[in-house]
């Protein structure tokens, strides 16, 4: 299923949140918005997909926002979009590769990588990360992926046979949300904090 009909198949659901975002329909096209401004009538409008990239760039207080799965997107604005196409393309500016991830998931298609073979794979001043025990790999995970630094439901393991056991059980569950923003493999973020836990 191409990825611009699963959205339309999750919009025709009723679904309207995705991560901090509120879709809305509007006539023939759609609002994007922080779900929590929902009911804020003083929101600086927008009207390019483009623009989302600029809105995910940074937190309310102007800071540089590495992680876009950070629960600290900005609030105050409305994206005002023509159709689906431009829907599709705002929320991969917003999340990247979210879209993707949770239809290839949705088809079986979504491999996860366990945190081991992500390791295997660093080399220059990464390959140090290979030294991190299975045990401070969980510690960091509870630590750096807890919702209240990143909204991705967890689908990889420490190992095989070795899940994170430092988060509740919720952010491994992939149901949990109509679509849930989805972490396949742990990320170069956490790959640096592992570096600087080795080290």
């Amino acid at each position: 299923m191409s990825i611009t009909k699963a959205l339309q198949d999750w919009l025709d659901g009723g679904s309207s949140r995705m991560g901090q975002l509120l879709v809305r329909r509007e006539g023939g096209g759609f609002s994007l918005l922080h779900h929590e401004d929902a009911a804020r009538a003083d929101l600086a409008a927008f009207h390019d997909p483009e623009a989302a990239r600029e809105i995910a760039r940074y937190d309310d207080a102007g800071k540089y926002r590495p992680l876009k799965s950070a629960p600290n997107l900005r609030h105050g604005w409305e994206l005002s979009l023509e159709g689906l196409e431009d829907l599709r393309l705002a929320l991969d500016f917003l999340y990247p590769a979210a879209l993707g991830a949770w239809v290839w998931r949705r088809e079986g298609r979504l491999a996860p990588v366990d945190f081991r073979r992500t390791a295997e794979r660093q080399t220059g001043m990464y390959e140090i990360v290979k030294r991190l025990s299975d045990a401070q790999a969980d510690a960091l995970a509870g630590d750096f992926c807890a919702d209240g630094k990143c909204l991705k439901t967890i689908l990889w393991r420490i190992a095989p046979g070795r899940p994170v056991t430092t988060l509740p059980p919720a952010k491994f569950d992939p149901e949990r949300e109509a679509m849930s923003l989805l972490c396949a493999e742990a990320c170069n973020l956490y790959v640096a904090a592992a570096r600087k836990v080795v080290r």
